[in-house]
């Protein structure tokens, strides 16, 4: 399947993508990277093949300069150029005589990007200063770093808002460091109020009355940063911002991989260095670990549902053809296609996701057709099989094999949680288990941090021995949702978890009508499955 149409008289198009996750992204709500946060993700940006990484600010935060001191001697990138972000020197200095525009040189950085004022309202009432003094401060600026042999790149920081309300005056401020030989002069949609055709009108404008590379630096506070970053490259820039993940202040920057994703695949357009598409999935996620914020499932291309299918008038087409409901192959990203399992499923779906999960059930129509019936009827039940993977391959195992695999059998199991003062410290969880395996009655109580966690510790003290593979199964989240919630304390209670052996990890379901009851299933569940998939013999 071809998807690529060629942005018009644009053939052959290479586009300059600078990434700013590290600084302007790290402006986040709720991320705070460390120096050692900086320097992990430092190489996967690499390895996705942009041409810039943007470290932060040496010389205003400490952590920056610490930073790319270690970067200079820890750093081996292969296919980007780090950039070290700054200000102009101040109104009535001279750059040399600024501690600041000198910390930039001593951060050893090749390529130093500068942020000006180009809206003559910030210059008038954030600088203090006069227009002219603030030319003077970015032409001075610009050519000192040139003098410094840095590559110099001009963020015109607040430029559509000041070209809007003075275009002669937002005009000239990028001029001015495009003339002291700034490569690349950046508009920045900093209050992120622009779209599309707006960004397209500004940026066609400027094209014809500057010589010189231009770039875009959009935020999504309209929802529009990927649409404004792509309308700007349409109207001439060459040059595209952004952070991996969306990641930055209010409601984030553009998303660069979105943006790469869409000129790469729709527009035919270079953008990554190598082979970067093809594994920018793995490595959105891998920075999603670093930076201790979940990854988003709805994000575009690389997110985990981006090509998740559910609806059984889906299946069936895929089942013929996969580019019938596919905008691109999920490979070119680094990403796979997914079957949803649910009260919406047909036997196209179920077919499709037993393939996925290495179970062929082609000519198996008995088996589709019960398989059918008891998702519809546990959804009914407030079961949902969409991110339970796992809980819906034991099912298809049962109807398949007409026996569900059995490593025990449950006799009985309790836990109770105890307060010993009003101190909620001092509270106690305890499970008592009863099982029977091939080697007899087995009774274990376990104690935990509620009594989720201490069934989940008897469980598998009371296993361990018979199936010492459970050493390695770790319990690595937990969701809890309540269904049904006009129905007050008689609610029901829908718990989702996520196991891992260290190697992988795999999730189960669970339903009734309190947590515990719910947990319980999931957790049974999750040793299970886990242990079938060690092809662990039952014992």
């Amino acid at each position: 399947m071809s998807t690529t149409t060629r942005l018009a008289s644009q053939a052959e198009l290479t586009i300059d993508v600078y990434d700013t996750t590290l600084r302007d992204g790290a402006q986040q709500e709720g991320m705070n990277l460390s120096v050692a946060d900086k320097l992990a993700i430092a190489p996967l940006l690499d390895e996705l093949g942009v041409g810039y990484i943007e470290g932060g600010w040496p010389g205003a935060i400490p952590k920056d300069t610490e930073f790319f001191a270690r970067a200079a001697k820890e750093l081996d990138l292969r296919h980007a150029r780090l950039a070290a972000f700054g200000s102009t020197c101040k109104a009535g200095t001279r750059p040399h005589d600024d501690p600041q525009v000198r910390a930039l040189v001593d951060s050893q950085a090749p390529v130093v990007t500068i942020v000006a004022k180009s809206d003559i309202r910030h210059v008038e009432r954030a600088l203090r200063t006069t227009g002219e003094e603030n030319l003077r401060m970015i032409a001075d600026t610009v050519r000192y770093l040139r003098e410094q042999d840095r590559e110099v790149i001009l963020d015109a920081e607040h430029f559509f808002d000041g070209y809007r309300y003075d275009a002669e005056y937002a005009v000239a401020a990028i001029r001015a460091g495009l003339d002291a030989g700034a490569h690349v002069a950046v508009l920045c949609d900093t209050n992120g109020g622009m779209l599309p055709g707006w960004v397209h009108e500004i940026v066609t404008d400027v094209r014809s009355r500057v010589d010189g590379v231009l770039g875009i630096h959009a935020h999504n506070d309209t929802g529009c940063a990927v649409a404004n970053s792509l309308a700007a490259v349409e109207a001439g820039v060459r040059h595209v911002q952004g952070t991996v993940n969306g990641y930055g202040e209010r409601t984030g920057n553009a998303d660069l991989v979105t943006v790469v994703a869409n000129l790469e695949l729709k527009h035919g357009v270079d953008t990554l260095a190598g082979d970067g598409l093809r594994e920018s999935s793995r490595l959105s996620h891998a920075i999603s670990e670093i930076t201790n914020i979940s990854p988003y499932a709805r994000q575009p291309y690389v997110g985990s549902s981006a090509f998740a299918h559910k609806a059984g008038l889906h299946a069936s087409a895929i089942r013929v053809d996969p580019d019938l409901y596919q905008h691109i192959d999920p490979v070119a990203v680094g990403n796979d296609m997914r079957m949803l399992v649910s009260e919406m499923a047909g036997r196209a779906s179920i077919e499709l996701k037993g393939r996925e999960l290495g179970i062929d059930l082609s000519g198996r129509a008995d088996v589709l057709a019960r398989v059918t019936e008891r998702v519809k009827a546990a959804e009914a039940q407030g079961y949902t099989f969409d991110a339970a993977d796992a809980s819906f391959e034991l099912l298809l195992r049962e109807e398949l094999d007409g026996v569900r695999p059995r490593y025990f059998s449950v006799e009985s199991w309790r836990a109770i949680v105890q307060t010993l003062s009003e101190d909620i410290s001092l509270t106690m969880a305890e499970a008592t288990v009863k099982l029977h395996t091939g080697r007899g009655r087995i009774v274990c109580t376990g104690e935990g941090n509620g009594p989720v966690n201490a069934l989940d510790h008897a469980l598998r003290q009371a296993l361990v021995d018979v199936y010492p593979e459970l050493e390695d199964f770790e319990l690595i989240d937990f969701k809890v949702r309540i269904l049904d919630t006009q129905s007050g304390t008689d609610a029901t209670t829908r718990v989702l978890i996520e196991t891992s052996d260290g190697a992988r990890s795999w999730s189960t379901v669970g339903v009734g009508p309190d947590i515990i009851e719910a947990s319980w299933e999931a957790l049974v569940d999750s040793v299970v499955y886990g242990l079938l998939h060690r092809d662990v013999h039952p014992r």
